[in-house]
C-alpha cells in the first residue's frame, strides 16, 4: 500500500510516499505567502492552499489513500454552494480579536475552560470566526442568505475536494466551540461567540473517511500536532513529543480521562473509528521557527549551519538572554501583551551570541512547558522532538541540559506524515528505529533559569508601560 501524507503547514505543504515496504519520499514541497495586513493580522490566501494540495498530491502519483493534516486553529468562511472562500485564512497565529475577548466577563472565561477546556485566547478558532461574522460583509450576507460554512482549514479542503464537510474530534477540540464531554458542538459556546451551529461541519472519527479525489479515498485527517504525536509513537500515559516549527508544541498523552484545565490545555490526542478519544494535554510556543525566520530576515545569520558550533559557556550564563515573544506568549503564561526583547548586551556582543541566546530563550521557555506538563501527568524522562530547530544540536544538548531530560532527536524527522500513514494502519515502526540521544550534562543551572525567568517579567510588563 502506499499512501500520500500530505502536511498542510503554516509556511508550506509538503507530500510524502509511505509506502508499507518501509520507505518514505519526500515528492514534493510547496511554500506559500504569509500576509500582514495589519498589527497582529495573520493571513494566507486558501485558493493558494489548495492549489499547493493539488499540485503536491500531483506529484505523488498513483496512491492507495490519501491522508491529510492541517493547521489546527487556523480557519474561514466560505460559500455552501459555489464553494469560493469569502475570506482568508485567518492563521493561529493571529491576534486581532485579544481585545474582544479581554472585555468578556471572567464567568465566560471560566465556562469556556469548563465546557471545551480552552481559556478565551486569540489563538483558538472560535473567536475569529466571530470576527468574520462581524466584520466580514460577504460573510455576513452568506450567513442571511443561508449559505454560509464555517471551519478550520481541512473542513475547506474537504469539502473543496470531495464534497465532504466534515472535521474529526482532534480538529475540532481546536476550535473553543466543542464540548469535551460530548463530542459535540456546544451550543453555548456557540452562542457565546455568536458562530452559528448549523454552519460548522459534521465531527468523526480521524479515520473514517472523508471522501475521495478521483477515486482515491480521503482515509485519514486530522491536526498536524496530533498526527505528530502519533508518528512518535506516544501511546501511554506521560510519552511526549515537542515539534519546533513556527511555534513550538508540546503534547503528552493523558489517557481516556479528560484531564483538568491548568497551565496547560486539555484537547484530544484522536479518535479511531469504534474507540474511544484519547485525551492529550497541550502547550505552545508561538515563536520558535518564526523568531528563528526573523532573525534570519534581519541578517543575524544566513545559514542553518549557524545554529551550532558554539564555543564557550552558554549566552544566558554569560548574562544575554532573548525572549521570544514576537505573538505574546502562550501556556503557561497566556499574555498576549508580552513582547520580544533581548537583555544583557554590550559592545562586545557579537551576532553568533544574539542567535545563540535566541536558541537558548525557546528552549527555556519551552522548559516551562515541561515543568507545566508535569502537574498534569508524570512525563517520561525520554522527551522526543521533531522539526526543524530539532536539526541544530546545539539547541538539542541545550534543551536536554535545561529540562534534566533526555532529548531524543529520530534520525526520521518528517514524523506529522509517519503518524498519517500510521493511523493509515501503515507500519512505521523501522521508520523510528534510529535516533540521536541527548544526556542531560548539568551545564544549566538554576542561576540560568532565574536570570530567563527576571527576562520573562519584564517582556510582560513591557507593552503595558
Amino acid at each position: 500500500m502506499r499512501i500520500a501524507a500530505i502536511d498542510q503547514g503554516t509556511t508550506s505543504t509538503r507530500c510524502l510516499v509511505i509506502s508499507d515496504d518501509g520507505t518514505a519520499q519526500l515528492v514534493s514541497s510547496l511554500r506559500h505567502a504569509q500576509f500582514y495586513p495589519n498589527p497582529g493580522h495573520v493571513e494566507h490566501d486558501p485558493e493558494e492552499l489548495l492549489r499547493n494540495i493539488r499540485a503536491v498530491l500531483a506529484d505523488a502519483g498513483p496512491v492507495d489513500a490519501i491522508a491529510i493534516a492541517n493547521q489546527g486553529e487556523s480557519c474561514l468562511a466560505w460559500d455552501a454552494k459555489s464553494g469560493e472562500a469569502l475570506s482568508p485564512v485567518i492563521v493561529w497565529q493571529d491576534a486581532r480579536t485579544a481585545e474582544a475577548l479581554a472585555a468578556l466577563p471572567q464567568s465566560a472565561a471560566e465556562r469556556s475552560k469548563e465546557i471545551c477546556g480552552l481559556p478565551l485566547d486569540p489563538y483558538f478558532s472560535a473567536s475569529k470566526l466571530s470576527w468574520l461574522l462581524r466584520h466580514n460583509p460577504a460573510v455576513a450576507r452568506a450567513r442571511a442568505e443561508g449559505r454560509l460554512r464555517l471551519g478550520t482549514t481541512d473542513a475547506f479542503f474537504l469539502d473543496r475536494l470531495t464534497s465532504c464537510f466534515r472535521t474529526d474530534l482532534a480538529t475540532a477540540s481546536r476550535t473553543g466551540l466543542l464540548d469535551l464531554a460530548t463530542g459535540a458542538w456546544s451550543p453555548e459556546l456557540c452562542a457565546l461567540h455568536g458562530v452559528p451551529l448549523d454552519c460548522l461541519p459534521t465531527i468523526g472519527p480521524v479515520n473514517g473517511g472523508f471522501g475521495s479525489i478521483e477515486g482515491t479515498p480521503i482515509r485519514v485527517s486530522i491536526v498536524d500536532q496530533q498526527a505528530a504525536l502519533y508518528g512518535h509513537g506516544c501511546r501511554k500515559p506521560g510519552d511526549c513529543k515537542i515539534t519546533f516549527g513556527t511555534g513550538a508544541f508540546l503534547l503528552a498523552i493523558a489517557g481516556h480521562e479528560r484531564p483538568l484545565s491548568g497551565e496547560l490545555l486539555p484537547t484530544i490526542g484522536w479518535q479511531k473509528q469504534g474507540g474511544a478519544a484519547i485525551f492529550a494535554i497541550e502547550g505552545g510556543v508561538y515563536d520558535a521557527g518564526a523568531a528563528l525566520e526573523w532573525a534570519r530576515k534581519i541578517g543575524l545569520y544566513v545559514d542553518n549551519t549557524e545554529l551550532d558550533g558554539f564555543e564557550g559557556s552558554s549566552a544566558v550564563r554569560r548574562g544575554l538572554v532573548f525572549v521570544p515573544a514576537f505573538s505574546g506568549l502562550a501556556a503557561p503564561y497566556w499574555d498576549r501583551q508580552a513582547v520580544p526583547l533581548f537583555i544583557g548586551m554590550d559592545h562586545a556582543t557579537a551576532r553568533s551570541d544574539m542567535v545563540r541566546a535566541l536558541l537558548e530563550g525557546i528552549a527555556l521557555l519551552t522548559v516551562r512547558l515541561i515543568e507545566a506538563a508535569q502537574t498534569f501527568v508524570p512525563i517520561g524522562d525520554t522527551i522526543s522532538i521533531d522539526g526543524g530547530l530539532s536539526n541544530s544540536r546545539y539547541f538539542a544538548r541545550f534543551l536536554a541540559a535545561a529540562s534534566g531530560r533526555t532529548i531524543c532527536v529520530p534520525a526520521m524527522r518528517e514524523l506529522t506524515a509517519l503518524g498519517l500513514a500510521e493511523l493509515c494502519d501503515i507500519d512505521v515502526t523501522a521508520m523510528r528505529k534510529d535516533a540521536e540521544i541527548f544526556n542531560p550534562d548539568g551545564s544549566v543551572e538554576e542561576a540560568d533559569h532565574a536570570r530567563f525567568a527576571r527576562a520573562i517579567r519584564n517582556a510582560r510588563g513591557w507593552s503595558g508601560g
